[in-house]
């Protein structure tokens, strides 16, 4: 969990520079990528980390250990960015690291607004986590940390195959398990689904049942929970056979299991509270 500091540096830097990341147009997506490498680098580097975030530390000083750590064919943007982080007080020095993949991740999601593919991205995103989610095997293979990135990311592949997944699908997918960053890979992927829901002022409500739902059915949950969250929503139907009766919804953290399993495991807490 980030500190104070770190939280209002990551949000002021952001929102200071998003109108300059917003206008970038096909740049953004150069941007981004730039970004998820600078990321890793801090994250195996704790030396580094230090070194731009020491608030002892003159910001020049720390804006001369940027422009060696990406040289000069990084896009000039990025530089803009990394000066301004470098510049602000951080609460952890490996907080400076997720405000750079944070805008990383903007960087993917304007550019997916420059070729009208957000809401594509967010549902893809969200196909790739219901898959998953009944494959336990692959899934912790994906975040295996003694497994070698390359291996994890061909994993990754061979699992998407075919699919018609855009290519910031995909990066985002890619990034999620080749720079692990100390989370689960679904954990990753369902924090990608917040922050394209967000951004598009949509919430993501995934609901798992055992046979598809109807379109009435659909039309319904996102009334209910138009009103619920007080913006618009998308559903994100998850088949999963295993599920027996009701369903299981999800929206950000928030989850309600009415299936027919969490009731009897409710019952079975009971019974073993008032034995």
């Amino acid at each position: 969990m980030r500190g104070e500091a770190s939280r209002i540096a990551d949000r002021v830097s952001r929102d200071s520079l998003a109108p300059k990341l917003r206008n970038s147009g096909e740049d953004a997506w150069r941007i981004g990528n730039e970004l998820f490498t600078i990321t890793s680098a801090l994250d195996h580097n704790i030396q580094l980390e230090r070194a731009l975030t020491d608030p002892s530390r003159p910001v020049e000083d720390k804006v001369a250990v940027v422009k060696t750590l990406i040289g000069d064919q990084a896009h000039p943007l990025v530089m803009e960015i990394m000066s301004d982080l470098v510049s602000r007080r951080w609460s952890r020095v490996s907080d400076i690291a997720n405000a750079v993949e944070d805008f990383g991740v903007d960087g993917m999601m304007y550019y997916a607004d420059h070729t009208n593919t957000t809401l594509q991205v967010s549902v893809e995103l969200a196909e790739l986590h219901s898959a998953l989610l009944n494959l336990p095997v692959v899934r912790t293979k994906l975040y295996d940390a003694t497994v070698p990135s390359e291996a994890r990311v061909k994993l990754l592949y061979s699992l998407i195959g075919d699919a018609d997944f855009t290519k910031v699908t995909k990066r985002l997918a890619e990034h999620a398990t080749c720079n692990l960053r100390n989370r689960r890979y679904l954990q990753t992927i369902q924090w990608l689904i917040n922050k394209f829901s967000r951004h598009m002022g949509e919430s993501m409500v995934t609901v798992t049942t055992a046979t598809p739902l109807s379109k009435e059915q659909v039309e319904k949950l996102v009334a209910i929970y138009t009103v619920k969250t007080g913006h618009s929503v998308h559903i994100n139907s998850v088949v999963d056979p295993t599920v027996m009766g009701g369903m299981r919804i999800q929206v950000g953290d928030e989850v309600t299991d009415n299936t027919v399993v969490a009731q009897l495991q409710h019952l079975q807490r009971t019974v073993k509270a008032t034995a």
